[in-house]
């Protein structure tokens, strides 16, 4: 009887440690999402499913290209808190939608991703703007009218706002890869 309840006791100790380093991996580190609408195509699929890290986004490093996820729980409607975008500009970066293109710092963005060969500036309030600080602007790769709400509707985002950064695309198996900025 003791000897049993020794094994259990010694059962319990190691599934609570289990939980515990589950629960640090997920909340610190690496979680699954799945991607729900259209507006990362040609990227990205409903239904596709992600690994995001969140190492990085605690140290606030991100880059041009980087797709991530982001907590838009005050611009959308309840049940689509989380947006999956592309970072096209970083904070101090001037951006500019003219001529279908899309430039930062004077530079047209070559972004072979994108879904069409034109992007609409949505709101003239964002079409040409300075990132500020602690800011990144996203796009969506579907540019579409009203594909994508993006920072061209709602702005740059404030960088502890995102949530992690999707790197590895696990679903689809036949789509199964690294993302690529």
């Amino acid at each position: 009887m003791k000897d049993t309840m020794k094994e259990i006791l010694d059962w319990m100790k190691h599934i609570a440690i289990g939980i515990a380093i589950a629960l640090f991996l997920v909340n610190f580190c690496i979680q699954r999402t799945v991607v729900y609408g259209s507006s990362m195509e040609p990227t990205l699929h409903d239904g596709n499913n992600l690994v995001v890290e969140k190492v990085t986004t605690r140290f606030g490093k991100f880059n041009y290209g980087d797709i991530v996820i982001i907590d838009a729980s005050e611009f959308m409607l309840p049940g689509n808190e989380l947006i999956i975008k592309r970072i096209i500009a970083l904070e101090n970066d001037e951006v500019e939608i003219k001529d279908g293109k899309v430039y930062v710092n004077n530079k047209e963005v070559i972004e072979p991703y994108v879904s069409v060969s034109t992007t609409l500036p949505i709101n003239p309030k964002y079409s040409k703007i300075k990132v500020p600080e602690g800011h990144v602007y996203v796009m969506g790769d579907n540019r579409y009218p009203n594909a994508s709400n993006d920072s061209r509707i709602i702005g740059p985002v404030s960088i502890r706002k995102i949530r992690g950064k999707a790197v590895l695309r696990i679903y689809p198996f036949s789509e199964f890869g690294i993302l690529k900025r």
